[in-house]
C-alpha cells in the first residue's frame, strides 16, 4: 500500500543506468518474491499450520503500481514458499494493505463445512472515484483461492486505509484500527461479523507527525519487570516520512485498550519512541491467530524506505522484508519501552560456528566471517576507545560500518560510503541511544548481502538500514579509535532460508 502523493516518480531517474541494471547478490534467509516489486507486509496469520504473509505486489514490473495482494506460506517463519496472488486489483480498484483473521466461530457467515474461514479486511484503493475504503474477502481453502465480498466501511475519504483487526476476546467483538493519513488520526470501529463497522474511538494526531500515518497495529503484551501479572496494550503507527532515520518508519505508544478506545499510560513521552532507529524498517504488523501454545507476539517489516524505493539497485525483484521479530515490553526506570529480536528460529539457519576474540586498536582485525550472509554476536568492552568499528568491505573498497561510541552514548550505522551513488537520500548515518556508561555493549546482526539488522543489548535498540555495495566477496573487519578495546564474537554462517515458487 502506498500513496501517490508520497511517490517521487523522478527518484529512480536518478540512478545511473549502470547502477539500475546490476544485480545486488540474492538475499538468502529474508523474503523477497522472485521478480517485480513488494511493499508492506499484508495479512500476516497463522493457521493450520502455516504462517500466511501477504504483500502488496506489482505483478506488472518492479516499481510501484497495480497493487495486488501478493502471497507466501511458511511452517517455520524462515522457509518460504511462493504462492500465486491471492487478491488481483480490478479495473477500478487496486487492493492496498490490510490484515487477515481466522473467524473462529464463524460471525461473518463465509465460512462452510463446520470449518472456519480466513478473512482479509483491506483498503481498496480507487483512483478514479478518489475513494478508499474497507473491502472483505474470505477463503475456504487455506487461503489459496480468495473470493471479494466488497465494501464493508467507508467515510467518504481518499486516504483512509490499512484496517488491522483481530478479535477482542474482553468485549467478544472485532476490533479494526485504520489511519485517516493525512490528518495522523488512528480511528477504531468495531463490529459483530466483520461485515457491519460502528465508529468508536479515534486516537491523534499524537507522538511523531508527517504526511502520513500508516500501517497501525494494536496488541497486548505482558510487561517484564512490571507488576506481577501487569499487563498493557501497544499501538504500534508508522509514519512515511519525517520517522528519526530521515524518511520512512514506525512509532509505537504503550497504554490501555477497553474494547472502544486506547488511552496512552500517564505520562507517556510526546515526543516519538521509535520502532527502529534505521532508514528501512517500515510498515510493521503482527501476526494474528499464532497457535494457543505460542504466547509470541510477532511481526515484520518492509525493509525499504520511500525516498529512495524505486531507485533500490536490485533486480529482477525490488523490495526485501526484515526477518520476523519477537516483540516484547519492558519497563524500567524510562518507563515502558519494546524490545525486538529475531524469532528463535532464525538459529535453526546457522551453518558453520566461528568464535573469536582480539584486543582491537587503529590497525584493522579481520573477521573469521565468511561472506556476506551471516548472523554475528558481540560482546564488546569499548575500553580506553573512542569508537570501536565493525567494517564491512567490498571488493572495490566500498565499506559500510557498525560503530560504538562510548563516550557518547550512540550505536550508529554509517553507509555512507557503502555503494555506488543512486540516490541523494540514501547515503547517511543512522544512530540509536543507548548508555554506554559501562563502556560495554551486546550486539547481534543479521547481515544478508544487502541489509544488516543491528539488535542491540537484546533488541532494546534496533537500527535495520539496506546497503548496496560495488562489487566482489565482502570482508569483516573491525578496529578501535583513540585507544585500545575489546571484542568476542561469535560468528554463524546461514544456510538458505530459499523462497520456492508453487509448483507448476
Amino acid at each position: 500500500m502506498k500513496k501517490i502523493a508520497l511517490f517521487l516518480a523522478a527518484s529512480a531517474m536518478l540512478a545511473t543506468s549502470a547502477v539500475a541494471q546490476r544485480a545486488d547478490p540474492r538475499p538468502s534467509y529474508h523474503f523477497a518474491p522472485a521478480k517485480n516489486w513488494m511493499n508492506d507486509p499484508n495479512g500476516l496469520v497463522y493457521y493450520d499450520g502455516e504462517y500466511h504473509l501477504f504483500y502488496q505486489y506489482n505483478p506488472h514490473g518492479d516499481r510501484w503500481g497495480h497493487m495486488n495482494w501478493g502471497h507466501a506460506v511458511s511452517r517455520d517463519l524462515v522457509h518460504w514458499q511462493e504462492l500465486p496472488i491471492a487478491i488481483p486489483e480490478t479495473a477500478d480498484v487496486m487492493a492496498f494493505s490490510g490484515s487477515a483473521v481466522v473467524d473462529w466461530n464463524n460471525t461473518s457467515g463465509f465460512g462452510r463445512n463446520g470449518k472456519p474461514p480466513l478473512i482479509a479486511i483491506y483498503t481498496g484503493h480507487n483512483p478514479k472515484a478518489k475513494l478508499q475504503s474497507q473491502y472483505v474477502a474470505y477463503s475456504n481453502d487455506r487461503g489459496r483461492t480468495w473470493t471479494v465480498h466488497g465494501e464493508v466501511l467507508s467515510v467518504g475519504s481518499p486516504e483512509f486505509r490499512d484496517p488491522k483487526v483481530f478479535w477482542h476476546a474482553a468485549t467478544k467483538r472485532w476490533v479494526m484500527v485504520a489511519v485517516m493519513a493525512l490528518e495522523n488520526r488512528a480511528l477504531i470501529f468495531t463490529s459483530p461479523n466483520l461485515k457491519q463497522w460502528t465508529f468508536a474511538s479515534s486516537f491523534g494526531p499524537a507522538g511523531g507527525r508527517g504526511k502520513n500515518w500508516e500501517c497501525p497495529d494494536l496488541f497486548e503484551l505482558p510487561v517484564e519487570g512490571g507488576a506481577a501479572g501487569e499487563k498493557r496494550w501497544v499501538l504500534g503507527i508508522n509514519l512515511g516520512d519525517n520517522a528519526v532515520g530521515g524518511g520512512s518508519g514506525g512509532q509505537y505508544f504503550v497504554g490501555d485498550f477497553d474494547g472502544a478506545k486506547f488511552t496512552p499510560v500517564p505520562g507517556w513521552p510526546g515526543d516519538a519512541q521509535w520502532m527502529d532507529y534505521g532508514a528501512d524498517f517500515y510498515a510493521a504488523v503482527s501476526w494474528n491467530d499464532l497457535p494457543k501454545d505460542d504466547p509470541r507476539r510477532i511481526w515484520i517489516g518492509w525493509a525499504n524506505d520511500w525516498r529512495y524505493a524505486e531507485a533500490i539497485p536490485t533486480w529482477p525483484s525490488r523490495g526485501l522484508m526484515t526477518v520476523p521479530r519477537q516483540v516484547t515490553l519492558r519497563k524500567s526506570a524510562a518507563g515502558y519501552r519494546i524490545a525486538q529480536m529475531p524469532v528463535r528460529e532464525v538459529a535453526s539457519l546457522h551453518g558453520t560456528r566461528q568464535d573469536f576474540a582480539a584486543t582491537l586498536d587503529e590497525t584493522p582485525t579481520a573477521l573469521p566471517v565468511q561472506g556476506g550472509s551471516a548472523d554475528l554476536e558481540f560482546a564488546i568492552d569499548g575500553g580506553s576507545s573512542e569508537q570501536v568499528a565493525i567494517t564491512l568491505t567490498d571488493g572495490e573498497g566500498y565499506q559500510t560500518v557498525v560503530g560504538v561510541n562510548p563516550t557518547v552514548d550512540e550505536v550508529f550505522v554509517d553507509r555512507t560510503r557503502s555503494g555506488p551513488h543512486f540516490h541523494h537520500a540514501f547515503a547517511n548515518r543512522h544512530v540509536a541511544p543507548v548508555d554506554l556508561k559501562s563502556r560495554t555493549v551486546r550486539l547481534r546482526i543479521l547481515a544478508d548481502e544487502s541489509i544488516l539488522e543491528v539488535f542491540i543489548n537484546d533488541g532494546e535498540r534496533t537500527i535495520t538500514d539496506r546497503f548496496f555495495r560495488g562489487g566482489g566477496p565482502l570482508r569483516w573487519s573491525a578496529s578501535a579509535r583513540g585507544g585500545n578495546a575489546k571484542l568476542k564474537l561469535t560468528a554463524w554462517t546461514m544456510q538458505d532460508g530459499a523462497v520456492k515458487a508453487e509448483a507448476e
